[in-house]
């Protein structure tokens, strides 16, 4: 029985809107100077991560979720619910919307909508994204894309590291430049474009825009959900939880020391963003280090942390 972390090695995506910032702050190698998506813990059809340790090395995750459903604690689904993903906006993201399961299932053919949030990692002074909109139905919703008036449309909302934000499908929102943000989601690839800022793709031709689809998901009015984040300490391990929803439960480990015994419940996805450490299970011991991703498995039971680091965790509810 599988009894130890299940490393992944990123899977790189380049953007129009990348730069180096993944090469800068996680010392990853990169395929360009426009590298804007890392896939850290993925097991979608677009980028599925491979391991690089133990029974299951050189294989992806997407195997092991069809293969291997003990390590997942028998959760049901087609496929790996949830994907981590580090982005770096070089440049402002285009202005999109994403559908949720129903729309995704009925118009798309797939199993998955996309909620996600955000944990901002770094960014510049001045950093905006834009979440929401100002539009209170949707004939003004409407009325104020088709006349491309965005100042009076779009919600803009200066962020700093270390802010979260919860991004429920339907909430029409963007990246700005000079931030990065690692990504808990929904295994999902649908993406709606409102507005792209006339930019122009590598073929020269201005990117597509959906603004049908964009405009029959996009929630209206918007509404700022709830998020209360809150603290539990055990030993030298400091848990904020970010959000508990839906589809995921997602939570900052701040690690200054030893964690204790601690239990996966079911299994858990952890990201390490600042610091080393090391996990220890059955007497074994695996060490990590800034920009390290991982699954603790379903088929541990107990396992502890020893190190200094900054780790999200997120964890599926649909187990």
């Amino acid at each position: 029985m599988y009894k130890e972390p299940i490393f992944l090695k990123p899977e790189f995506k380049e953007r129009l809107w990348g730069g180096t910032g993944l090469k800068e702050i996680f010392q990853y190698d990169i395929p360009s100077d426009q590298t804007g998506e890392a896939w850290c813990i993925s097991g979608h059809t677009n980028g599925s991560n491979t391991i690089q340790n133990g029974p299951l090395a050189g294989h992806n995750l997407a195997k092991a979720w069809e293969e291997h459903r003990e390590l997942f604690a028998h959760e049901e689904g087609e496929e790996f619910p949830l994907l981590v993903k580090i982005l770096d906006a070089a440049k402002d993201l285009s202005v999109q919307v994403h559908p949720d399961d129903t729309y995704a299932r009925e118009v798309e053919g797939k199993n998955y909508g996309k909620t996600e949030c955000w944990y901002v990692i770094d960014s510049k002074e001045g950093s905006e994204i834009i979440f929401g909109h100002q539009a209170s139905n949707k004939k003004e919703l409407q009325d104020l894309v088709e006349n491309e008036e965005w100042e009076r449309l779009l919600r803009r909302v200066p962020v700093q590291p270390g802010d979260f934000f919860f991004v429920p499908s339907g909430t029409i929102h963007a990246i700005g430049a000079g931030i990065q943000i690692l990504e808990t989601q929904q295994s999902s690839d649908i993406t709606y474009r409102v507005y792209d800022y006339d930019r122009v793709g590598n073929d020269g031709e201005k990117r597509e825009l959906h603004l049908d689809k964009s405009l029959e998901v996009i929630t209206v009015p918007h509404k700022d959900p709830y998020i209360d984040r809150s603290d539990a300490v055990q030993s030298d391990l400091r848990q904020e939880t970010l959000v508990e929803e839906e589809y995921f439960s997602v939570f900052h480990w701040q690690l200054e020391g030893e964690s204790g015994e601690l239990k996966p419940n079911p299994y858990l996805l952890i990201s390490a963003l600042q610091g080393t450490g090391e996990v220890r299970i059955n007497q074994e011991t695996y060490s990590f280090s800034k920009g390290d991703h991982f699954i603790i498995p379903a088929t541990v039971d107990t396992f502890e942390l020893k190190g200094n680091a900054s780790l999200i965790v997120s964890r599926s509810n649909k187990s």
